[in-house]
């Protein structure tokens, strides 16, 4: 049976995202090679090149993630990375800016998505590797820029796409009844978030624990690998004895850790240095250069009922000015809330598609909790949460919204419908764009790859020779 438009839409949708999150950055967990045959060029844009092993680990990557990979994933992606380098290449043209702060931050955003995917252990991404983070990083600053270019190129030529009342409407009266979706329950979930502070005097207590430690590792009486190993709270380098690869450009790590252990000599241990996670020992094991292999120590002095209260004092004022209407829950969030979300995408939960829905089951127990009770437009007491092993956090919470389980409709559902007409519109623009553009560019494909992709035909009309 034929899928409706919309679930083809979304299915085409949903693979090309997933192949644009790794294309660019694939073998990035790919463990060293074994013996293999060697690699092949299976199209050239301009004066770049696709290499079958670009294919081949897009695909490994989207299956070691989960996603769902066609019959003709070859041919979809290798028609991806061709539209990609034909943008690419126009926004060099159009000198399109791209920075390497942008970049970089593009790199640490992924190394971390990695780490977390491998148990929040840097020590186990680079064993499966078989690099270090830097060098993870250096294989992939190229084709990350790359891709950021084509996002620019792309967000260009679509940039004044509008879609109207209308066009939404006839979108979805194009659905076949029998497709449409079934929604569950979803709700709309503000938060604004306080991080309980520690006393001065527990402060003090954790900073001449860690002085102490220091005396009994500089006179032998334990190793400050085994020291690490017992007392340290971080559950990412504990087990390692606190080993830690670092670099000292690299804007993922905290600045005051960065500083503090590169000026340390070999085998010298600092004072106890606090950063944003708490306070650390840091051992210098070996540098070169702007490399470095470090071990640390953190201890986070832990937060009281008095801190805790003290918060939700804040957070109780703080809600009682948003229910008089003197402040608004997001100006209330961009200037209160300590949550990092809340600065860069607002205070609202969102889904892992970016949009603020979210079901009953991507949330935390604590806030589960929270709203279990809660009408719409009500705004919670303050509780204290979880906010990961080791740090509680207190945060007051708005249900914004709460739908029921319903067949998808225009009433209840017009903002996705929107979006995905919207999406559709765009899709529809670039691919104009990119046939107007493809007689421009210099396009070669592989001879194999041409007679199994049909999809790849309209892509070659100006070869000027085959391989």
């Amino acid at each position: 049976m034929m899928k409706s438009i919309f679930d083809a839409m979304l299915f085409q949708k949903k693979f090309i995202i997933a192949c644009s999150l790794l294309f660019g950055c694939t073998s990035l967990v790919q463990a060293q090679p074994k013996k293999v045959v060697a690699d092949k060029i299976l199209a050239i844009v301009g004066d770049k090149i696709i290499l079958q092993s670009d294919i081949k680990n897009s695909i490994s990557d989207i299956v070691r993630q989960g996603g769902t990979v066609p019959d003709n994933a070859d041919c979809i992606l290798t028609e991806q990375a061709i539209v990609s380098k034909i943008l690419m290449l126009q926004a060099q043209k159009d000198s399109l800016p791209v920075t390497d702060e942008e970049v970089e931050a593009e790199l640490d955003q992924r190394v971390r998505y990695f780490i977390n995917q491998m148990g929040g252990s840097q020590q186990t991404l680079e064993e499966v590797a078989g690099k270090t983070i830097y060098q993870i990083k250096d294989d992939a600053r190229e084709s990350v820029k790359e891709n950021k270019l084509a996002t620019a190129m792309r967000n260009k030529i679509v940039e004044n796409v509008r879609i109207t009342p209308n066009e939404v409407k006839e979108f979805f009266d194009k659905i076949p009844k029998d497709s449409l979706p079934f929604f569950e329950s979803e709700l709309e979930i503000g938060q604004i978030v306080l991080y309980p502070k520690a006393s001065r005097d527990m402060e003090k207590y954790i900073i001449d624990e860690l002085n102490n430690y220091k005396k009994q590792v500089e006179t032998k009486m334990i190793s400050f690998a085994d020291l690490a190993k017992r007392v340290s709270q971080d559950p990412g380098t504990k087990d390692q004895g606190g080993q830690l690869q670092i670099n000292r450009n690299d804007k993922s790590v905290d600045p005051s850790f960065l500083s503090a252990a590169f000026r340390l000599k070999n085998g010298e241990i600092s004072t106890p240095v606090k950063s944003k996670f708490g306070y650390h020992l840091i051992q210098m094991v070996d540098r070169n250069g702007d490399d470095a292999v470090v071990r640390h120590i953190l201890m986070i002095p832990p937060v009281t009922d008095v801190e805790i209260n003290e918060a939700k004092t804040k957070l109780d004022s703080i809600r009682s000015k948003i229910i008089a209407g003197t402040i608004g829950f997001n100006e209330a969030a961009g200037k209160y809330s300590e949550d990092e979300q809340a600065k860069f995408s607002g205070p609202f939960i969102l889904n892992r598609d970016g949009a603020p829905y979210v079901t009953i089951d991507q949330l935390d127990r604590d806030m589960v909790a929270a709203i279990s009770k809660m009408k719409v437009g009500e705004y919670s007491q303050p509780t204290v949460f979880d906010a990961d092993q080791t740090k509680k956090g207190v945060r007051i919470v708005y249900l914004k919204s709460r739908s029921e389980p319903h067949r998808m409709n225009l009433r209840d559902d017009y903002s996705k419908i929107s979006q995905w007409a919207l999406s559709q519109k765009k899709d529809e623009a670039l691919q104009k764009w990119i046939v107007a553009r493809v007689p421009t560019y210099y396009i070669m494909i592989d001879g194999q790859s041409k007679s199994e992709c049909p999809n790849l035909k309209k892509l070659t009309e100006n070869e000027s020779k085959a391989f």
